[in-house]
């Protein structure tokens, strides 16, 4: 993968955000080159940081600190007050994850920051920007938007982490947005909304229902079981489809094979009696896209 462009080199980043969203988006601003520093409340006696993800996740939050400066500010003493402004009249873009009603009480909502600092541009995370005081995490913003099936948490934090895109996404539009207009902007995130635009292809699209090729109507899209493990086939274009053919003796002139329980069955055969390594050196010399899996 090849290495962000230095874009944001000049650019000053702020962040009073804690947990994950706002630490990932500012490791991204860091990376794309912009100077980041990160003001957070003095730790419990005892404890490096007041940040919730070291507990969560030590190893994480190294990953996501790893070149931001990060001072203790109490933010609701006026020597906090002061270390703070200090810090946002030679900032560019300042980032928040506090609640809205949250932000007024600490002086940092949009209406006083922008009076104050005229050229600053606010990224505030929210849970919600229909609801900014909403009280949640990123499994109730997922269970909003239809990705918590049945009693199973999902398999990653999809809000958090899309958020954390958006986030890094609105600092480039407000630098763009105080080039062409000299004064600072404001731009809400929303977790939901965030990982709400990931849902799309499953709550929008309609492209995950069970009879939907990509949902598992296609016999050349689906998970299959292997002689030792699992294999994602994502064979869904023709000539993909045509070598998965040749393989398990499957017919593709046949009308509808890809929705056929004949051609299904016929995959599940062949891909029965192979192990991971096999259909792996498979993959390669035919150039069928499949990964093999573990078992369960």
């Amino acid at each position: 993968m090849s290495k962000p462009l230095k874009v944001l080199r000049g650019v000053r980043v702020v962040s009073l955000a804690l947990n994950l969203p706002g630490p990932a988006a500012l490791q991204r601003c860091k990376e794309m080159g912009a100077t980041c520093i990160k003001l957070e409340p003095p730790a419990p006696a005892g404890q490096t940081t007041s940040d919730p993800m070291h507990i969560y996740s030590p190893a994480g939050h190294a990953e996501m600190h790893e070149g931001i400066k990060v001072v203790p500010v109490n933010l609701k003493t006026e020597q906090g007050q002061r270390q703070l402004h200090k810090q946002l009249e030679k900032a560019d873009v300042l980032i928040t994850s506090f609640r809205q009603s949250a932000m007024q009480k600490l002086g940092v909502d949009w209406k006083t920051l922008h009076k104050q600092h005229p050229h600053l541009s606010l990224v505030a995370i929210y849970g919600s920007t229909t609801n900014p005081d909403e009280a949640g995490h990123d499994l109730t913003y997922q269970a909003q938007n239809g990705l918590v099936t049945g009693l199973n948490l999902p398999p990653t934090l999809f809000a958090d982490m899309a958020g954390s895109l958006m986030a890094s996404e609105a600092v480039l539009q407000c630098v763009l947005h105080r080039q062409k207009h000299d004064k600072g902007t404001l731009i809400e995130v929303g977790l939901s909304q965030a990982v709400s635009y990931l849902a799309r292809p499953r709550t929008t699209f309609d492209m995950q229902h069970p009879k939907a090729l990509t949902g598992g109507g296609h016999v050349g899209y689906r998970v299959y079981a292997c002689k030792d493990g699992r294999v994602a086939l994502a064979a869904l274009e023709p000539h993909f489809y045509q070598r998965v053919c040749v393989e398990a003796g499957i017919d593709p002139t046949v009308p509808d094979s890809i929705l056929l329980d004949s051609s299904r069955e016929a995959i599940e055969k062949w891909l029965a009696g192979k192990t991971r390594k096999q259909l792996d050196k498979l993959a390669v010399d035919k150039d069928i896209p499949l990964e093999t899996l573990p078992r369960d």
